[in-house]
């Protein structure tokens, strides 16, 4: 009688199978424990909130961040001055550090929003220009003796156009409104920068002073700039989608030089130039916020972005100047509007809203 097989072998098999390979469910529990470790671990990971413009934290920059601090960067890109200010305001906590221009700056020092800046903990500072280092003697950076800002950079908003539909370079501001031009202008959308050339446009004394009874003509001004304008851009990517898709002819370069480097790497032909009556420029700056919970992270953070990399990026990556060295492509110090804190900033934009809305003269003076 041939021997029939042992019952005892299966479970021996097995039991060998289980030794040498862990089963299917014991795989998912160590997965599900390390992925729980893991989880934990990144949860206890202190983290660095931070607002910046476009291209001002480039990726690398936050790596290389993060692994030296052992910390986690939650980085928030904002594009207009109205939406900094909703984000970094009382009611929007939970930033730590973020750019604000230097005429910006005061409204925020006002509202008690940032809190002063240790000099010693930044030592990066002294790679910058002397010119950037005097922080005392850059309008709107220190108040009663206490630094608020670090500048990191800075350009001028001139203007963009299309040299296969522009012979020759527009020489005034009023360009913008040029009828040859219908419906061929890429604009701003921000309340704040488009009163400012209203009022420069209008040969008003100052474009960060406009009288109540001003106001009017500044604002028929400006509907008459939506009325000219093909589109309307926040972000500098946008700017450079818009101007390319629909054959645009001319922009107002609120990102300046970044705008004119974007272009350029897309192929287009453009001119770049300063108008007569001179470039609102602007000089963004590093602040710390007064709610920071992390002051050490956040003045860690301004020193990180004064490292040579950081200027490096801003002038390969996004044709801005840097606080470093000199990059002056396409710019004047000499016709620079430098940005200062406009009369009533909520009215602008307030305005802006309703003219971008399409509304008319009457409605938008409403109160």
């Amino acid at each position: 009688m041939m021997p029939q097989p042992s019952t005892r072998s299966a479970p021996v098999s097995f039991q060998q199978e289980s030794i040498g390979r862990p089963s299917a469910l014991h795989q998912l529990s160590i997965a599900l424990l390390l992925f729980s470790m893991a989880a934990s671990a990144w949860a206890d990971t202190p983290i660095l909130r931070v607002l910046a413009w476009p291209g001002y934290a480039e990726p690398e920059l936050v790596k290389r961040f993060e692994q030296e601090h052992q910390v986690r960067v939650e980085l928030t890109i904002i594009t207009t001055d109205a939406s900094l200010w909703e984000k970094a305001s009382e009611h929007n906590q939970g930033i730590d550090v973020f750019a604000v221009n230097a005429a910006e700056l005061q409204r925020y020092i006002n509202a008690n929003l940032v809190q002063p800046l240790i000099p010693e903990k930044i030592p990066n500072t002294h790679r910058q220009l002397t010119r950037f280092r005097d922080l005392s003697a850059i309008p709107g950076l220190t108040r009663h003796g206490k630094s608020y800002g670090i500048p990191y950079t800075y350009s001028q908003m001139g203007l963009i156009y299309d040299k296969k539909q522009i012979d020759t370079p527009p020489k005034s501001i009023s360009s913008l409104w040029d009828p040859r031009y219908r419906k061929k202008v890429i604009a701003y959308d921000g309340g704040t920068h488009n009163f400012s050339l209203a009022a420069q446009s209008l040969k008003f004394a100052s474009p960060f002073r406009i009288s109540p009874k001003d106001f009017p003509r500044a604002t028929e001004k400006l509907i008459a700039l939506r009325r000219n304008a093909l589109a309307f851009y926040t972000q500098p990517e946008e700017s450079v989608q818009l101007f390319m898709r629909h054959g645009a002819a001319l922009m107002f370069a609120n990102y300046g030089m970044q705008q004119v480097q974007l272009l350029r790497n897309a192929g287009m032909d453009i001119g770049y130039v300063i108008p007569r009556e001179g470039a609102l420029a602007w000089l963004d700056c590093w602040v710390i916020s007064r709610d920071s919970r992390n002051t050490e992270l956040a003045h860690a953070w301004i020193n990180h972005m004064l490292e040579p990399l950081a200027g490096q990026l801003l002038a390969e990556h996004q044709g801005l100047n840097n606080t470093l060295s000199d990059q002056t492509e396409g710019q004047t110090d000499e016709l620079s509007v430098w940005l200062e804190p406009p009369e009533e900033t909520a009215l602008r934009e307030k305005l802006w809203e309703r003219i971008r809305s399409g509304d008319r003269l009457v409605r938008v003076l409403a109160p």
